[in-house]
């Protein structure tokens, strides 16, 4: 595959994955100093890693939000639970179970926090 490839299906998988309108907001805040970084991830997360075979996407969800729970990257965190919310077909229980299953190995604090995350994200989508 070359890069033009990869960064085609890198764009196809950021767009399942995280929603049309996500993904274009990013695109069009593109500036010369973020540019060639978006292009990077879109490459290299969404196109070499998001596309590869062994685990399918509801698995790569999990691991994604279990990790930004666990390095505290919140703004990362929202995202993605936002995105499995949304365009994922997770339920809140199941964003529930994540959480507490990290609760127990990355602390409660970090879990605590990411109740308070999420239930934020909840009511802003009911509105």
């Amino acid at each position: 595959m070359d890069e033009k490839q990869r960064y085609d299906a890198g764009m196809a998988k950021r767009r399942k994955v995280l929603g049309a309108a996500w993904v274009d907001r990013a695109n069009a805040n593109k500036t010369p100093l973020n540019s060639e970084f978006q292009d990077f991830i879109t490459r290299a997360a969404w196109g070499e890693v998001w596309t590869r075979p062994h685990y399918d996407e509801r698995t790569r969800r999990i691991l994604v939000i279990g990790t930004m729970l666990a390095l505290g990257h919140w703004d990362e965190f929202n995202m993605h639970v936002r995105a499995a919310l949304t365009e994922g077909g997770f339920t809140a229980d199941d964003i529930k179970e994540i959480l507490l299953q990290q609760a127990i190995y990355c602390g409660v604090p970090a879990a605590n926090h990411a109740f308070k995350e999420t239930a934020a994200i909840i009511a802003e989508l009911k509105k």
